[in-house]
């Protein structure tokens, strides 16, 4: 019996692996096509984003600043701010725009959702790795001094990232206000998102406030991955991993909600 349901749940997950895999393509080659770089610019776009934002922080505050690189500590921090900014747009009405998908069975409305969250994660880790480098051999960049840790804060940042996708694209599809108000929570979350600053910056009062926010608990691990003893990081592992818990589930109900109310032609 529990052979059975083992087999199965694996070639349950195997078929949607590959309708994952199928979007993923078909997104890529809607988004990018086939001429030029094709979808090295989801690689591209963050990296002149936050190539650009770094050499102003460098105008401004000079080359250092309480110890580390600006342009490596600013670079930090705008490519995961950039890759939740892209998955925000990317789940605006992605149910009506792959809605003829769901003509087939196999295709769920969560599917959809994952084949671009995956794509954006796959941009920002690729641009994260891609500034490592070039800022490492220009002597901007140090080694990671806990590598694990910088692996575990990146993840906890798109689990949570992940859990608001599936709360915004039924949202989305819901309401055409709440269409055109969700991109401006990308705007909104800057000053509690850790791009810029460092827990320990701050006044306690702040700081308190500032540590109930999932995405900065994941931006102090990464940069204490990266930095070590050089900044003093504050962190809560538990908050993003409840939060995107209760979240998901949320989502989940809320896509199978939206679900029943999508024409599929």
């Amino acid at each position: 019996m529990s052979g059975s349901f083992v087999r199965k749940l694996t070639n349950g997950l195997e078929v949607q692996g590959q309708v994952i895999h199928a979007l993923m393509i078909r997104e890529l080659i809607t988004r990018f096509g086939r001429e030029n770089i094709g979808f090295l610019w989801i690689m591209v776009e963050p990296l002149l984003f936050a190539g650009l934002v770094g050499l102003m922080w460098y105008f401004m505050k000079g080359p250092t600043e309480h110890g580390v690189s600006v342009v490596a500590f600013t670079a930090t921090g705008y490519i995961p701010l950039t890759f939740f900014r892209h998955c925000v747009s990317r789940s605006v009405s992605a149910f009506t725009a792959n809605q003829s998908l769901l003509y087939h069975r196999q295709i769920k409305v969560v599917d959809i959702v994952c084949a671009r969250f995956i794509i954006e994660m796959l941009g920002g880790m690729m641009a994260y790795l891609v500034m490592a480098l070039f800022l490492g051999i220009i002597g901007e960049f140090p080694m990671p001094a806990n590598i694990g840790l910088l692996i575990a804060g990146w993840a906890l940042y798109c689990l949570f990232c992940f859990s608001l996708c599936l709360i915004l694209s039924p949202l989305s599809e819901m309401s055409e206000a709440m269409e055109k108000f969700i991109p401006v929570t990308t705007y909104i979350m800057i000053p509690v998102s850790g791009a810029f600053y460092m827990v320990s910056w701050m006044t306690p009062g702040i700081k308190e406030f500032l540590l109930l926010s999932p995405f900065v608990n994941g931006m102090e691990m990464m940069r204490e991955g990266v930095w070590g003893e050089k900044l003093t990081a504050s962190y809560n592992p538990w908050n993003p991993i409840l939060c995107s818990v209760v979240l998901s589930l949320v989502g989940l109900i809320l896509c199978r909600r939206v679900r029943r109310t999508l024409n599929v032609e």
